[in-house]
């Protein structure tokens, strides 16, 4: 966010543009309108089907605001946001927060506990290295990494729900919701245009995507997943009322003595993550698209899987670079590849 790490893009290919813009049998007439504008360090696009250009407009104005608002409050990069604010008294005791942070700060506790901290919200330290690393071409000090390390845990956060507080129990923590905070914010655009009374919309955050009912004349939206290369073929995904998120290591990686690192840290290691691969997550919402892409890059598939199959509408694929070629693999309930 602001200049936050962007998880991989993925190409929209909305069934407007591949059925032609239809009508809305209930509805009455239907336009398809596009609109684009930056925010938490990406692009978010927004595609809405409405009965004109004012309605429309109102309606990608008021998402937009959300998702800046929420930029506002989630950043780790503005001093002012209401996170930094919140790190800014770690060690000491509870800080009421807003209902948005607290939200979104209860869904990463609730995925740290099921993936045993393979997601893990106070990783903002070891982070901060690793962004410099990126900088600087040079890993992080061994005494810097521990130290950092030493500040990670999700049993270092305390929330009280009833009290809508949260105490960081350890001086100097450092929290990152760059893992979750954009399919929340993309999920919370579509909630904003259906409050405007647009129930047909896709948003993109970058690598997250949340749709709800489908264009008109279409029984769903279609969205085709960036490749991790060209010998990755994966499939057109039809959804509608649903999100999917992907997370890699192409765009925010640094190679240092011959080792690749991508952008995505395993908070129990601290250490980048050094595979190279795609994790796509299907979810019923935004957040748990989101996070559970980073659970499965940290865990890999073998564990990663049998987390996501446990889940109530979840499901994945994974592509990676091995040596002997191109591994895909998903779990149940994922779209069966479509190969030309």
């Amino acid at each position: 966010m602001g200049r936050a790490i962007v998880g991989l893009a993925l190409a929209v290919v909305t069934a407007g543009v591949l059925l032609g813009y239809g009508r809305a049998r209930a509805e009455g007439p239907l336009t398809r309108y596009e609109f684009t504008e930056p925010h938490m360090g990406t692009r978010v696009r927004i595609v809405l089907y409405a009965p004109g250009a004012a309605t429309a407009g109102r309606a990608a104005k008021a998402a937009f605001a959300r998702v800046a608002e929420l930029n506002g409050i989630m950043s780790d990069y503005l001093p002012s946001s209401e996170l930094m604010r919140l790190c800014a008294k770690a060690g000491g005791p509870p800080v009421p927060v807003g209902p948005d942070l607290f939200t979104v700060l209860e869904r990463a506790q609730e995925v740290a506990r099921k993936s045993d901290g393979a997601f893990d919200a106070t990783v903002g330290p070891v982070v901060r290295l690793w962004r410099r690393a990126r900088r600087t071409q040079r890993l992080p000090e061994p005494d810097q990494l521990a130290a950092a390390r030493a500040l990670v845990g999700y049993d270092k956060v305390i929330l009280d729900p009833a009290a809508k507080t949260v105490r960081l129990t350890k001086p100097g923590m450092q929290l990152d919701l760059g893992g979750i905070a954009k399919g929340y914010a993309a999920q919370a655009a579509i909630d904003v245009l259906k409050a405007q009374g647009v129930t047909r919309a896709l948003v993109a955050a970058g690598g997250d995507i949340v749709v709800s009912a489908p264009p008109p004349g279409a029984p769903d939206w279609a969205v085709a997943i960036v490749p991790l290369n060209d010998a990755d073929k994966p499939p057109t995904l039809t959804l509608h009322d649903a999100a999917v998120s992907t997370s890699g290591d192409a765009e925010q990686y640094v190679e240092i003595g011959g080792v690749r690192y991508g952008h995505i840290v395993d908070p129990r290691t601290g250490l980048g993550l050094t595979e190279r691969f795609n994790v796509t997550v299907l979810a019923r919402d935004g957040t748990t698209a989101d996070a559970w892409t980073k659970v499965v890059a940290v865990l890999g598939p073998a564990k990663g899987f049998k987390l996501i199959e446990a889940l109530d509408g979840v499901s994945a694929r994974v592509v990676r670079q091995t040596p002997a070629g191109l591994e895909v693999v998903t779990s149940q309930g994922f779209p069966r590849e479509k190969r030309p």
